[in-house]
């Protein structure tokens, strides 16, 4: 609680009350009601390249997409990352059953996301933008994996872990051109897609969006939206589509599955193997049926 009594001083805010945000897993979130009854959000990202990021879209996408107004930005001192006071939209995650008509706009506006183009493959940072050197998709998502078996390594069993490695060998060679770059969310799921009755009211959470091909964005669509509710997947790629083509879905959804999961269980080994191990278990799942093919 030390972490947002700060913000709130540094940014001389008159506060009633203070409740903390579910589902948030890598920063600090902070539903806050001002004594004039208006309610806002603070951020504090895990680190400063996160709260950069997150500001940078924000700006971006604020005429483009409905996404939170920056309010305030801190940009921290030696004891804080920094945070961000972020204006309320209208609207409750999406984390109930959902229908056609919400799916079909979820599609759209994921779409509208990603025809927002970017300078390169690449990510904020708090100095400007960095592009991947080389600005080369393919190469960033193989040296990514490169960079991720030492860990994994020491998570998985052995027989798991060797077979992980010729499969990302097997599948990645099979993948279409990329597209892009643009902009990719990087954990577009239910709880970050804010809507009111049927109708998509917001977007939120970019502290992990980048410059990318769109490929890597359908993940946790389809893991926490058309597994869960069958039949919203022909929806979502209607809406998706009367923005811009749909890629080659079949082909990537299957690697990125696997490479989202290899990438999480990396994840959960640097953020804390007990307090993460049902994640850690899914994700472990997700890898052997992937190499069971």
């Amino acid at each position: 609680m030390s972490s947002i009594m700060n913000v709130i001083e540094k940014m001389k805010l008159n506060v009633l009350s203070i409740d903390g945000v579910p589902n948030s897993f890598s920063s600090e979130v902070y539903k806050l009601t001002l004594a004039g009854g208006e309610h806002v959000y603070v951020k504090i990202p895990f680190n400063r390249n996160k709260l950069f990021r997150e500001f940078q879209m924000l700006e971006t996408l604020k005429n483009v997409l409905p996404v939170p107004e920056v309010l305030d930005f801190w940009s921290g001192d030696e004891h804080m990352t920094g945070a961000l006071l972020l204006s309320a939209i209208q609207g409750m995650p999406c984390t109930e059953n959902i229908d056609e008509k919400l799916s079909f706009q979820i599609g759209m506006h994921h779409a509208m996301l990603h025809e927002v183009s970017m300078p390169g493959y690449g990510c904020h940072v708090t100095d400007g933008f960095k592009v991947f050197d080389p600005n080369d998709w393919r190469l960033h998502i193989q040296n990514n994996f490169e960079k991720w078996k030492e860990p994994c390594q020491e998570m998985l069993d052995p027989e798991l872990y060797e077979r992980s490695v010729l499969h990302f060998d097997r599948v990645f060679s099979a993948l279409p051109d990329p597209d892009g770059p643009c902009i990719v969310h990087m954990d577009f799921r239910p709880a970050n897609i804010l809507v009111n009755g049927s109708d998509v009211a917001g977007m939120i959470d970019f502290e992990s969006a980048r410059g990318g091909s769109s490929e890597i964005d359908f993940t946790k669509v389809n893991r926490y939206i058309w597994e869960v509710n069958p039949g919203t997947k022909a929806s979502y790629i209607e809406g998706y589509q009367t923005i811009r083509p749909m890629l080659d879905l079949e082909t990537v959804l299957p690697f990125y599955d696997f490479y989202d999961a290899f990438s999480a269980v990396v994840w959960c080994k640097n953020r804390g193997i007990e307090k993460n191990r049902t994640f850690l278990e899914e994700n472990i799942l997700t890898l052997r049926k992937a190499v069971d093919g």
